[in-house]
């Protein structure tokens, strides 16, 4: 009945003129202004906005999950949708370039059988690499990209992305995710650059990639989501959505750096809003507020003194955890409450998977009832507009495939980002680089498990452990060089003359469930199941105790999203390696383990020594973290070598962390003699 009444009153509103000077179901001409692509934009939008009825104007702002509309393609055309969306794991079948293609050409068909025929725009998570379209690259995530240092080989590692996207029809891409991860505990930690804001803010060249690809980015999450209090989280979370509690000076410094920079010197058409809240230290804490419902932080911070021109969209359901003390308990959602705040804080376009009728018809009840203004609502839609034409869509609504989808040019920039990202944590007796002729002995569970090494947003939200796309595992990287015995639980026989190579860490998630603590994911695999930790699982210490007292060498590699804290195995450890979540092309992490690439990589996260350090940041006043911001071992030449090696062997004066941390910051900022005044001193 919902649906029904909505579509009669958008069918009363249009038929009453709003704007739509060509008449409800009629076609303007071809040689309408709008569709002059020889005109200024301004111009097209001015005559477009003109036609639009309050229908087309509140279609333009709702985005639907393809799940609803894929099989039925006039909903497009009914809702007028502005907007379609692929959620994680959200895929067409067969899961093709070829089938993606034909249903967002079938969408954009529908969408341009409306009055005016605006095209739509189509969106999706392609956080590290297009990981929802099997057989796609699939890249480091973020942390590891953070490691790297290198804002250009993150450009071309968001161009390639952005390429592979266009493939399969896709102009869109909710990311980069700019958040400045302040607490291991996240389970969002992983999609960070690293917990230096200036850090973060070096890589949003990632939005200069897409650019450069077509494809328009996204900025996420605006903002203070990986700042948020342990304990605090919503949704039965832990720290996830949780609650960001700050002054407003330290959030400009912290927080929103990155965003400033995103929209001041990369020119970002589209800012995601984060899922937290804010409560400023201020005015006395206690009383946060969605940063869904900021109008202070929406079109005070972003829209006015950032000066951003582009147009916001909302979370996945985003406006559904906007409080509505007006709302009777069990209220469907969302509530006429939560879209009011949502528009009039300022958010333009709202994703509204599964719910985009009811938002519609909310949103024309709360324009009839003057609650939001008809201005809001125009500076909305015309900011959306704005961009579409900007991309071209109206000149070209339709999409072709290539063959870009997993290129070997893409898995050659995979391999190279993996081999930027390994961080050399420990070396005791030039362990690494290995020999080739060497007899590796390869153990552990996520030697041989591209799922493992992809982590989540591949293939499925959560990601999926397995064998889940093509690619090449860290084994499979080792056996192209040396002689290999692998045996994922070290069951296998041992060789005293064996070199040791332990692969071990974390199991995919992704936000929410990855939190450490927090609630377990209910439908995913077993093994995935296990409880989020800083520490490795019973199964993989096992391991390394098994292969490092039975081996002369042992090298273990840590997989995961976040630091893992192995303090109390580091002793029988030679070499350790901050592996990350290396994505498709595990190759990369044997071109440095045999020193085909010199390790180059540098934490982009304080290592803690224990949990309880944790949350543990650079600049913090008691800094005494295992290894500090910064730290990587090199096997090149390096301003950092020595005092590492000091340090390393145990012969620095405490305090020493403090300082090598700063150099780290000197040296990134562009002055090195700064660096090396303070590596000096230790």
């Amino acid at each position: 009945m919902l649906v029904v009444g909505l579509l009669a009153a958008l069918r009363v509103g249009a038929s009453e003129g709003e704007g739509d000077g060509e008449g409800e179901g009629a076609r303007p001409a071809a040689e309408a202004p709008y569709r002059n692509a020889g005109l200024p934009v301004e111009q097209r939008l001015d005559d477009l906005m003109g036609r639009m009825s309050l229908a087309d104007k509140i279609g333009q702002m709702t985005q639907a999950e393809r799940n609803v509309v894929g099989d039925q393609p006039e909903l497009v055309t009914e809702w007028r949708l502005g907007s379609v969306l692929s959620g994680g794991g959200s895929v067409p079948s067969p899961n093709t370039p070829e089938a993606w293609v034909k249903q967002v050409n079938a969408l954009q068909r529908a969408a341009l059988e409306t009055p005016l025929g605006i095209p739509l725009i189509y969106g999706i998570d392609a956080v590290h690499g297009h990981g929802n379209v099997h057989g796609a690259t699939v890249f480091p995530h973020n942390v590891g990209l953070g490691a790297s240092r290198d804002p250009e080989l993150v450009r071309r590692v968001y161009r390639a992305t952005g390429e592979e996207m266009r493939a399969t029809g896709i102009p869109w891409n909710f990311a980069p995710c700019l958040c400045v991860g302040r607490d291991e505990r996240w389970g969002r930690t992983k999609e960070s650059f690293g917990e230096d804001p200036a850090l973060v803010t070096r890589m949003s060249t990632a939005v200069d990639g897409l650019r450069d690809a077509g494809v328009l980015a996204t900025v996420k999450h605006f903002a203070g989501d990986g700042d948020t209090e342990y304990g605090t989280g919503d949704s039965d979370y832990a720290i996830d959505q949780g609650v960001t509690v700050t002054s407003r000076k330290d959030f400009d410094r912290i927080d929103l750096a990155p965003y400033v920079a995103a929209v001041s010197k990369h020119g970002v058409r589209s800012v995601m809003p984060s899922y937290s809240s804010v409560d400023w230290t201020e005015d006395g804490t206690g009383n946060p507020v969605k940063m869904h419902a900021s109008q202070e932080l929406i079109t005070g911070k972003l829209k006015g003194e950032m000066g951003f021109d582009g147009f916001v969209i909302s979370d996945f359901e985003g406006i559904h955890q906007i409080p509505d003390p007006d709302a009777p308990a069990g209220a469907a959602e969302p509530t006429a409450g939560q879209v009011r705040l949502g528009v009039n804080a300022g958010i333009d376009m709202f994703m509204e998977p599964k719910t985009a009728p009811q938002f519609q018809e909310l949103l024309k009840a709360e324009v009839d009832a003057g609650r939001v203004s008809t201005g809001r609502i125009d500076d909305a839609v015309r900011r959306i507009l704005k961009v579409k034409f900007d991309l071209g869509l109206f000149e070209n609504p339709y999409v072709t495939g290539s063959s870009e989808v997993g290129s070997a040019a893409h898995r050659a920039i995979g391999r190279e980002a993996v081999a930027s990202s390994q961080v050399l944590l420990k070396n005791a007796g030039a362990t690494l680089p290995l020999r080739a002729d060497a007899r590796i002995y390869v153990a552990g569970r996520n030697a041989d498990d591209l799922g493992n090494q992809a982590g989540g947003w591949t293939i499925d939200w959560q990601g999926r452990s397995g064998d889940i796309t093509p690619g090449t595992t860290v084994l499979a990287g080792i056996e192209e060089v040396a002689s290999v015995t692998y045996s994922a639980d070290a069951s296998a026989p041992i060789s005293p003359t064996d070199v040791g190579v332990v692969v071990v860490g974390e199991t995919p998630y992704a936000e929410g469930f990855g939190d450490v603590g927090g609630t377990v994911c209910p439908w995913c695999p077993a093994n995935q199941k296990e409880t989020k930790s800083l520490t490795l699982q019973p199964g993989d210490k096992a391991v390394i105790d098994k292969v490092c007292d039975a081996v002369a060498k042992c090298v273990v590699l840590l997989v995961s999203g976040r630091p893992q804290v192995v303090t109390d195995q580091l002793g029988k450890i030679d070499a350790l390696v901050a592996s990350w979540l290396p994505g498709s092309e595990g190759a990369g992490v044997a071109d440095v383990l045999f020193g085909r690439k010199p390790f180059t990589a540098r934490l982009p996260l304080s290592w803690p020594g224990t949990v309880t350090q944790v949350p543990v940041n650079v600049g913090d006043a008691d800094y005494q973290p295992l290894y500090p911001y910064g730290w990587g071992l090199q096997t090149g030449d390096d301003i950092f070598t020595a005092a590492q090696a000091r340090a390393a062997a145990g012969k620095a004066k405490a305090g020493w962390q403090k300082l090598f941390a700063q150099a780290a910051l000197a040296y990134e900022a562009g002055n090195p003699a700064r660096a090396a005044a303070l590596l000096r001193r230790i």
